[in-house]
């Protein structure tokens, strides 16, 4: 695909993305996305990118990283990376996320704070946001997301969050907000092995989105993922692999109108002190 037809289409698909104040979804991790990005009740390194509550639970210095191709859509690749380490006050996080080329892109820069409180864990961030369209110059924003996952019995967890809290304004642009969602799920595990877990999105301007998902564990080294999002409708399936300090991870997500997307995601931790 030659270049003058990478920029129509990226300008078709995403152009009205920046004049409506839309962004890609940064949810990120081959783990939420073989779950479908059921992710809201997951606390683990990914945790910045997805309900940032989950940072509360992470008790371990870790280093991340993913990268997603769409081999449909040139331009419209995603990655990521994170640094989160836990000390006596609670966690930090810090990370990056990218979408695009140099034709249109999005990049966020996170820096978030979790803490555990009894059966509940909390954690908010603060994002500063900066969207580039080749033709419509830059815009920026600095927005605020909070979410919190608590423990109900040792197999069942809620978890809910809020992105854009502050229902945040681009600068540079024609002043859009930002889009502000409500996500809330729950997270079911019947045995050591499996683990199932659902959840509803509502953005304030769509419809809701219903997304699901269930993660079969061998020996809690192998892993076998699979979800599915209804409005719009995609399916997923992702495989794992965990090794002492080392998480490696693949997904593979179908959609109708998006076609395939594969992403892969890489976890470093530090063996923790006792």
């Amino acid at each position: 695909m030659n270049k003058r037809i990478t920029i129509v289409l990226l300008l078709a698909f995403y152009g009205a993305k920046l004049v409506n104040a839309q962004s890609s979804s940064s949810l990120m991790g081959s783990r939420a996305a073989g779950l479908g990005y059921t992710s809201s009740t997951l606390s683990d390194e990914w945790s910045l990118f997805n309900n940032v509550g989950g940072l509360g639970k992470a008790k371990q210095t870790s280093a991340t990283f993913a990268y997603e191709i769409k081999p449909a859509l040139n331009g419209a690749n995603r990655m990521a990376a994170s640094a989160v380490t836990h000390v006596k006050a609670g966690t930090f996080g810090v990370g990056v996320f990218k979408f695009g080329d140099d034709i249109y892109s999005e990049q966020i820069a996170s820096f978030g704070f979790g803490n555990q409180i009894g059966n509940t864990s909390l954690g908010s961030k603060i994002n500063y946001i900066q969207y580039r369209a080749e033709g419509f110059g830059t815009s920026k924003a600095i927005s605020v997301d909070f979410g919190g996952i608590s423990t109900i019995t040792p197999q069942i967890q809620i978890g809910a969050y809020i992105t854009n809290l502050t229902q945040s304004k681009l600068k540079g642009a024609s002043g859009e907000r930002l889009p502000t969602k409500m996500v809330a799920g729950l997270g079911f595990k019947p045995s050591e092995s499996v683990f199932v877990a659902t959840e509803i999105e509502k953005d304030l301007a769509y419809a809701v989105t219903w997304r699901g998902g269930m993660e079969y564990a061998v020996y809690k080294k192998i892993f076998f993922r699979t979800g599915f999002n209804l409005n719009p409708s995609a399916f997923y399936f992702g495989l794992g692999a965990h090794k002492k300090n080392l998480k490696l991870d693949y997904a593979l997500r179908f959609s109708q109108l998006l076609g395939v997307a594969h992403q892969a995601s890489l976890v470093y931790s530090l063996a923790s002190k006792k």
